[in-house]
């Protein structure tokens, strides 16, 4: 096998060579450019900058498809006519002929030996040309450092060091690969021959006789035969090693496997390569990890590791430190993955190592805040501090080594944390933006996504779903196809949840069936993908109380261990849990369950948020127990924890749990006031379900005031009656227009027992007014809910 030359790289030569005479005409002259440059540097002159995933494999896959068939070429130059315009003849035929025209091993040479004609001549060269009174040379001519000149120089280089056993090799495979171009070129030369392919075999017969096809035979072998059995496929280390880094370079920048197809051809190319690069047990070892095969992971990790501690002695033992304990973490092993890394932070400060050190603190950081249980005793014995000194030190490390990644990524982690503390907002704005500069400046397109996450979810805080809601949506259409795809999952399932808050379920799988099949193809992102999409469906599912169905997805949902999915995800799935138990009436385990749970959170100093969104729960537990009241101080803490972290979709949510408890108390005025004043900015949030349950409070604080008019009249004559009477109507018709509102919201989300408990208080309203046809229409309504609700469960 050669070094770098192969049989698609003299066709390569050849297209080139019919640019240089001019044979390609004008409206081929940019295709064949593309085509020959895209296979020569990492490049696509007419290809969009962001290609679709479907598209970011297309160079291994052409590349690959050229080194083993001649078929590429012909789709690329057979719809263009030759510069000639002779009817019928197309480029593709111009093309052939040149290659048939090599039609012998010593045609190779001269056709090798003549490539440093189409290079521009230097100076020195031309001054001796000059003197020997020679003529320059004239035509289009390659600049020496040019694309095209360097490959024209290389390959002249790579062929005159070639052995003669090499060179007889690549002549050999350069006419297996011709071959299947034999039916063509005999219909468009009349003088073909059986042994046209060489022409010292053609030349020949008339003195070998019938022992041509047996000298042609021990030349050849079975080469040339249709079923040869050993097929032996056409290509050089240099495409190996190249394809080999176009994909490993692919896994680590999008975080996805290698499709199968093109998995599948490289297998083949590699099987019949004499000598298999050490690379290749890396890009199998992160094939096996995202494939989530356990063994096999481990084993190519030490395999590739192997290789460069015999090459390199042990410069990079600190990067298979930081490889293995990031698997292990990924698998599971917690505890390993620690005692890994932290021998990894030590062993790239013995080597003096910054990069490595760097990213392994960064990770240490993450994972403190994934399990914090696991490294909490590490804190105080050992170099590593907090997780802010952490942050500041990686922040200050990574501007003196230009890391612009590891710089951007400590900035997003500090605002995070300060907004996961219920910190100054100002303060995470700031962090944001200065690495929002760091990004436009040094063009780090793998961090848009992380900075957008982060301002998605500093929007949700702030209760504005509509910037949230634009940033996911500029993201997704603009940026996730230059961005890792972890993000772009994650994303992906951000816009998801926001449309099933709206309760646009059926939008919401859409979007989650839009993702890319191949990136699904990684254990994590799928498991992450099918969790979100069983929170989705578990969501519908509670509330159309269809609870046999939850409680099927939830054991399904519970099996998961805290360990080995995200933390985020982890609330959520305990959230649904203790809000499946309340609809159960199950009250004393979710009263245990809720406890548990704030406990655990108590100790571990964990996001803000997660403990209001409990506390609340609390509260709600103690009104479906009929006792609100008890729940009064609870739901001041929330309020107050979520007005100081201005986290304000909860703030709501904690005011609208303050006015039923004060509804609950007879203090219907300023139940009232408190939900006038929140209720047009909860809107905002996008969140259905919590508008709803506001517009419901409402009615009923309405309802109340309108109770004590009737306790409180006193008045006798006609206009005194008369102005109760209009008060009367006009703060009743405030309460159908807010259990409108609500039943509107619920009915958004499709929750069946709000919607039939709207309707219930309407029918009752109706009847107090004495309007006996309405509040039937309305109890019709209620029994049409719930025969539609179990005819769709039956």
């Amino acid at each position: 096998m050669s070094r770098y030359l192969a049989p698609s790289k003299i066709g390569l030569l050849a297209l080139v060579e019919l640019y240089i005479e001019g044979a390609v005409p004008n409206d081929a002259a940019i295709p064949v450019i593309n085509f020959v440059t895209s296979h020569l540097l990492d490049c696509n002159l007419t290809g969009p900058p962001s290609p679709a995933p479907a598209e970011q494999w297309k160079k291994a896959e052409n590349t690959i498809r050229l080194a083993v068939s001649i078929q590429h070429f012909e789709e690329m130059l057979a719809p263009f006519a030759a510069a000639d315009r002779l009817p019928g003849r197309t480029l593709w035929d111009r093309f052939l002929e040149k290659l048939w025209g090599i039609d012998s091993l010593h045609t190779l040479h001269e056709f090798f030996d003549q490539l440093p004609d189409h290079l521009a001549r230097t100076k020195a060269e031309l001054r001796e040309m000059t003197e020997r009174g020679e003529k320059p040379p004239s035509g289009v001519l390659l600049s020496r450092n040019s694309p095209f000149g360097v490959f024209v120089r290389r390959s002249h280089l790579e062929f005159s060091k070639l052995h003669f056993n090499h060179v007889a090799e690549l002549w050999k495979m350069f006419v297996k690969y011709r071959q299947p171009t034999a039916g063509h070129w005999r219909r468009r030369n009349p003088h073909y021959n059986r042994l046209s392919f060489d022409s010292v075999l053609l030349d020949g017969e008339h003195e070998w006789g019938a022992q041509t096809d047996e000298i042609a035979l021990a030349a050849y072998g079975n080469m040339l035969l249709v079923d040869d059995q050993n097929p032996t496929l056409l290509v050089s280390t240099d495409d190996i090693e190249s394809l080999l880094e176009f994909q490993v370079e692919h896994v680590q920048k999008y975080g996805t496997r290698v499709p199968r197809s093109i998995r599948d051809e490289f297998q083949k190319l590699l099987k019949s390569s004499r000598v298999v690069p050490s690379l290749s047990h890396y890009l199998n070892f992160s094939d096996s990890w995202r494939s989530g095969e356990f063994p096999a992971t481990f084993d190519h990790l030490h395999r590739y590791f192997d290789y460069t501690m015999q090459s390199r002695d042990r410069l990079f033992y600190q990067y298979a430190l930081l490889n293995l304990g990031i698997v292990q973490s990924d698998f599971g092993c917690h505890k390993e993955a620690v005692a890994t890394m932290l021998e990894a932070i030590s062993t790239a400060k013995e080597n003096r190592d910054t990069a490595c050190l760097n990213f392994a603190l960064n990770w240490f950081y993450h994972f403190s805040r994934a399990h914090p249980s696991l490294v909490k005793e590490l804190e105080g014995s050992s170099m590593l501090g907090s997780g802010k000194e952490s942050l500041a030190f990686l922040r200050a490390k990574a501007k003196e080594t230009g890391m612009w990644i590891l710089w951007s990524s400590a900035l997003l982690s500090e605002a995070k944390l300060g907004l996961s503390n219920g910190e100054s907002i100002s303060t995470a704005l700031e962090s944001m933006v200065r690495s929002s500069q760091i990004i436009v400046e040094k063009n780090v397109k793998t961090m848009i996504g992380p900075q957008l996450s982060l301002s998605i979810a500093l929007w949700d805080r702030l209760g504005v779903a509509v910037m949230s809601t634009m940033a996911c949506e500029v993201f997704l259409r603009c940026h996730a196809r230059s961005s890792v795809f972890d993000d772009q999952l994650k994303l992906t399932c951000r816009m998801a949840g926001m449309l099933a808050d709206r309760g646009q379920y059926e939008e919401a799988f859409a979007t989650l069936e839009a993702i890319d099949t191949n990136s699904l193809r990684s254990a994590k992102p799928d498991q992450y993908w099918r969790l979100f999409r069983g929170l989705v469906k578990l969501r519908r599912d509670l509330h159309h109380n269809n609870l046999d169905s939850a409680d099927g997805l939830l054991s399904q949902l519970l099996q998961n261990s805290p360990e080995d999915i995200e933390p985020d995800m982890v609330s959520i799935i305990d959230m649904f849990h203790i809000e499946a138990l309340t609809r159960r009436q199950d009250f004393e385990t979710a009263f245990t369950k809720l406890d548990r749970l704030i406990a655990e959170l108590s100790h571990e100093n964990r996001d803000v948020s997660l403990r209001i969104r409990l506390l609340l729960c609390k509260v709600d537990l103690f009104d479906r127990l009929g006792r609100p009241e008890r729940g009064f101080t609870i739901a001041m803490r929330a309020a107050s924890m979520a007005w100081r972290a201005r986290l304000v979709s909860l703030l709501w949510q904690a005011v609208g749990a303050l006015a039923h408890i004060l509804n609950a108390l007879g203090e219907f005025a300023a139940a009232q006031q408190l939900l006038v004043a929140v209720l047009p900015r909860c809107l905002e949030t996008g969140v259905a379900y919590t508008a709803g349950t506001l517009y419901s409070l409402l009615a009923d604080a309405r309802i109340g005031l309108v109770g004590e008019m009737k306790d409180r009249r006193g008045g006798t004559g006609t206009a005194v009656v008369a102005a109760e009477r209009a008060e009367r109507a006009e703060r009743l018709g405030g309460v159908h227009k807010a259990l409108d509102s609500a039943f509107g919201c619920f009915s958004a989300v499709e929750d069946v027992d709000k919607r039939c408990e709207m309707l219930a208080k309407k029918a009752a309203v109706f009847r107090a007014e004495g309007d006996l046809v309405r509040a039937e229409s309305c109890a019709g309504t209620y029994l049409g809910l719930w025969e539609e609700e179990l005819a769709r469960k039956g």
